[in-house]
């Protein structure tokens, strides 16, 4: 249940603070926070990350069912083999593809308001679902990683224990 309770909690404080942006600030309205470095920017994405597949609202609403669908599959599989950092990953996914989700649902679009500028260039405007997805992701490729390691790392002890009782 704990997995599930990261995941709820993603969902929420996206969904919270995505209502406070919408109701609060005006379409395009800026709060600089660091100068122009970091802004928060009320701004709506109708497509996917960097603005592609706009207006494609059932191809993500069926995509992020199956997606749904297969990472609570998959969380079930990972945590009963004692696994935390994989599982941990996926609950960040899945807290973040519902919040984007809901959006999408409810409202036909995705209210985003994180916007970074680096010199002269000002990276797409994004959410906190969307910086859970990223994450998450990023968690699961070090999972892999760390997996292929354990995995070399015992196959490496076997073959030296091999080694050993041959001699």
């Amino acid at each position: 249940m704990g997995y599930y309770l990261i995941a709820l909690i993603v969902f929420l404080v996206d969904q919270g603070i995505k209502y406070l942006i919408a109701t609060r600030l005006e379409l395009y309205e800026q709060i600089p926070v660091i100068g122009d470095f970091f802004v928060i920017t009320s701004s709506r994405n109708r497509g996917a990350a960097f603005g592609i597949l706009q207006d494609q609202i059932w191809f993500f609403i069926v995509v992020t069912v199956v997606v749904v669908v297969g990472i609570i599959w998959y969380m079930k599989k990972v945590k009963s083999e004692g696994r935390k950092l994989l599982p941990t990953a996926l609950a960040l996914v899945l807290g973040g593809a519902l919040g984007n989700f809901i959006d999408r649902l409810v409202m036909g679009e995705v209210v985003d308001f994180l916007q970074f500028t680096f010199g002269t260039y000002t990276f797409p405007i994004f959410n906190i679902a969307d910086s859970c997805i990223v994450i998450g992701v990023g968690l699961i490729i070090l999972d892999t990683i760390l997996d292929g390691k354990r995995e070399q790392q015992a196959i490496s002890s076997q073959q030296s224990s091999g080694k050993e009782g041959n001699e």
